[in-house]
């Protein structure tokens, strides 16, 4: 058997050495955990109104999209693209509560002296958590995540077939990796209004990192340094993003805003810093 460079054995996420662990098996073993994860936060949130409580169920669910990503060749198109879609779904549902958060953070660290302003926005936001939690009970997220579980864990493991679990990491992560350059050399050649471009560089950013994050002990060759990479291309854009979200926040519920205070201030100096934010981001894609 093969070992490493310190003389003990590389093992997959189940715990499996990774020369003879298959895809199909080790599925559940990257997924489960996630699955727990989620449920756990989707139940969180019922109780906790903070903007962490959110921001930790949508990063789950979205953890939990990539993971199906990876996995989709080896699973039935239309099931996994309806999954996908559900995780992406309750995603949407926190995120719209959390979109308010981070205005609010902005505005009261643009101007403290802005406290109709916030008291305005804290109300909608209230209104806005009270449609996430009822959407996430609704959805029922604990049966819905354990079916999803359940039935993908099912289709693979009695699968035919079987494919490494190492080969095939590297051929998804090499897929991911193929695809957020695609998306970084369109960002670097489009106008700077076309803000489009930029979301989908942090989207496939996200993505590659997740499947680093998963796959890490079975991959080969180091990616420390693509992940610092993909941190700071993180870290940027994210700031661009929630910028623009801010502003299409205010854009789209000026009538819930009036006699909020200076909204048309806010809306200018969101503009001016978007500006700002999308310099920063190119910069960063200038260096390849």
């Amino acid at each position: 058997m093969k070992r490493n460079t310190h003389g003990t054995e590389r093992h997959a996420a189940d715990g499996g050495p990774v020369d003879v662990q298959m895809a199909e098996p080790a599925f559940a073993s990257y997924a489960a955990p996630l699955v727990d994860e989620a449920i756990e936060q989707a139940a969180a949130v019922r109780e906790d109104a903070s903007p962490e409580a959110l921001h930790k169920l949508r990063v789950s669910l979205r953890r939990l999209r990539s993971l199906w990503w990876a996995f989709s060749p080896l699973l039935e198109k239309g099931e996994n693209t309806r999954q996908r879609a559900l995780y992406k779904y309750l995603a949407s549902a926190a995120g719209k509560t959390r979109d308010w958060d981070i205005l609010i953070e902005l505005i009261t660290r643009e101007d403290e002296s802005a406290p109709e302003m916030r008291a305005k926005l804290e109300e909608v936001r209230g209104g806005a958590l009270a449609t996430s939690r009822e959407t996430l009970s609704n959805a029922d997220v604990k049966h819905l995540l354990r079916d999803a579980l359940t039935s993908a864990t099912k289709e693979l493991n009695t699968a035919h077939e079987r494919v490494p679990l190492r080969k095939f990491a590297d051929k998804r992560v090499a897929a991911s990796e193929r695809s957020l350059k695609k998306r970084m050399k369109r960002a670097s050649h489009a106008k700077r209004a076309n803000y489009a471009a930029f979301h989908d560089v942090r989207k496939a950013g996200k993505k590659l990192r997740y499947l680093l994050e998963f796959f890490g002990p079975v991959l080969q060759g180091g990616h420390k340094r693509t992940l610092k990479r993909l941190k700071q291309i993180q870290k940027r854009f994210g700031k661009l993003n929630d910028i623009v979200a801010s502003e299409m926040l205010l854009r789209d519920n000026a009538s819930l805003l009036a006699g909020a205070g200076d909204t048309g201030g806010a809306q200018d100096w969101l503009a001016k810093e978007r500006k700002r934010r999308m310099r920063s981001a190119a910069g960063l894609l200038r260096k390849g």
